[in-house]
């Protein structure tokens, strides 16, 4: 009766040892390998980024020339406070174009 539960446990106990063995030797690789793949950027990457980064700038460029263009309109009109938000407008504008991305 014990070698009917002995035997089975002998044939497939040495390929559970393998994989173990071979899980805890590659363990170390695999974290080493992961932790500079995480820590390091790849050149189109980073261009990923930067173009993302230019087209948020480009998008808050056109909508701030948008209010400029409004507030032009409406202090040709007379408007006074229209006149001080236009200037406003065109500073911001003028600090979001020598923002560094």
């Amino acid at each position: 009766m014990r070698l009917y539960i002995v035997l089975p446990l002998v044939l497939f106990l040495p390929g559970c040892v393998a994989s173990v063995v071979g899980d805890v030797v590659t363990a170390p690789i695999k974290v080493v390998s992961k932790t500079a793949d995480v820590m390091t950027t790849s050149q189109s990457e980073t261009d990923e980024k930067r173009g993302r980064e230019m087209r948020k700038q480009e998008e808050r460029l056109g909508k701030l020339a948008r209010k400029r263009d409004e507030a032009r309109e409406d202090c040709a009109d007379g408007d006074r406070e229209a006149c001080i938000q236009y200037e406003a407008l065109e500073a911001e504008i003028a600090a979001e174009k020598e923002r560094d991305i």
